[in-house]
């Protein structure tokens, strides 16, 4: 997808370094042709031979030692895209501030190519007043920047600042040279568990982590297209996604029906509660009372809504099954989607919560195609190549 197109890969000095050489294997085989440029503090974690072997072209790594006269600008001028990844906080704010004392940030100074940054850093720097102004200007200037995500640090620490995955970071160099089929597409994404109040401090729900949803979405900016997700679940991933915070599956409904004529392709990848309290208190329940009469009333059908409305998108449903999916085949048929995706939530390593998955993916007609267990990114990758397919009629 990136045959002959001419990458510099650019590798700052954060612990996220390692993840380069394998980004830098992926673009490779994806056919471009990359030249790699190091930080000084990048040799601490990453040796400038692996980058040799990977590319074969010594990495440059100082603006003086090699025997190019100017090496930034002839690999700013010789590049179709600059690609940083990790990109420090340090490195951020020089690239921001035109501070080019080293090779990095001259070349990139010295290139009119596409900019793409893949931030890495602890959630403490990410989050500094320092590191938003610097991204307010990067993002100004019409750079790319692809997460930080969410995940473990270094240390032992979680949060956010995990830089993106090498596989994300490539979708998005091929979606900003233009080799990505869904440059421009809108996608709507629904996520996460629904909650319906029985008070002020309860709620029905279910174990949804939106995790599938997630995935799907950041899957989609990745390759270029124009995002809404609409959630339950705090959602900290690619900032390119526009989320649309719900709790009940009444805000979920408006709030996706509103939305569903102006996308092209609708994902309903929410559980979405099919009852609600009918009549939920509006002061705490207290256990002195007793425990409560709940008469339940159905909730608004969304994934119907969409199929229903005039002008919908391509659809498609999802279903959380506990055993055969039998009932995810008359979903299929019954609910007037595209496609539909049926999962089994009692497989061990599939379902809520778990960051892989094992989907049987249901046409209309009851063709069936079941699919390994992958991570969910896999399952997103997958399904948004099956959607190509049928969208561009390679499949009915």
């Amino acid at each position: 997808m990136l045959a002959g197109r001419r990458v510099v890969l650019g590798v700052s000095g954060g612990v996220a370094a390692y993840k380069s050489a394998y980004l830098a294997r992926r673009l490779v085989e994806a056919g471009a042709v990359v030249r790699v440029v190091m930080t000084a503090s990048a040799l601490h974690f990453v040796g400038p031979q692996t980058f040799s072997a990977i590319t074969g072209t010594p990495p440059v790594t100082d603006l003086f030692s090699g025997p190019a006269v100017s090496p930034h600008t002839e690999l700013g001028q010789w590049a179709d895209v600059v690609v940083i990844a990790p990109a420090t906080a340090a490195t951020l704010s020089r690239i921001a501030t035109g501070l080019s004392e080293d090779a990095l940030v001259a070349t990139v100074l010295a290139s009119k190519a596409p900019l793409v940054l893949a931030p890495a850093m602890h959630t403490e720097m990410w989050e500094h007043p320092a590191t938003r102004r610097t991204m307010a200007l990067l993002e100004a200037d019409g750079h790319h920047v692809v997460g930080p995500g969410s995940g473990p640090l270094a240390m032992g620490d979680v949060g956010t600042g995990r830089m993106s995955e090498p596989d994300e970071i490539l979708a998005a160099v091929d979606a900003v040279l233009g080799g990505s089929p869904m440059g421009g597409v809108r996608v709507l994404v629904t996520a996460g568990g629904t909650r319906e109040p029985i008070d002020p401090v309860r709620y029905l729900g279910n174990r949804s982590s939106g995790k599938m949803g997630f995935a799907i979405a950041e899957e989609a900016v990745a390759r270029g297209a124009v995002v809404t997700l609409v959630t339950t679940a705090d959602f900290t991933g690619d900032r390119g996604v526009e989320v649309v915070a719900v709790e009940t599956a009444q805000d979920m409904a408006e709030a996706v029906w509103a939305r569903a004529a102006e996308s092209d392709v609708a994902v309903m990848a929410a559980a979405v509660a099919d009852f609600r309290p009918a009549d939920p208190a509006g002061t705490k329940l207290r256990r002195k009372d007793g425990p409560p009469g709940l008469e339940l009333e159905p909730t608004p059908d969304v994934l119907a809504g969409v199929a229903a409305s005039d002008d919908r998108p391509f659809l498609i449903g999802f279903a959380a099954e506990t055993g055969p999916s039998d009932g995810a085949i008359e979903k299929a048929r019954s609910k007037g989607v595209d496609l539909l995706v049926a999962n089994d939530v009692t497989e061990d390593g599939s379902g809520f919560g778990t960051d892989t998955n094992r989907v049987t993916i249901i046409l209309p007609d009851g063709t069936v195609e079941p699919w390994p267990m992958l991570t969910k990114r896999e399952v997103a990758a997958r399904l948004w190549d099956r959607v190509a397919e049928m969208r561009t009629g390679g499949s009915s």
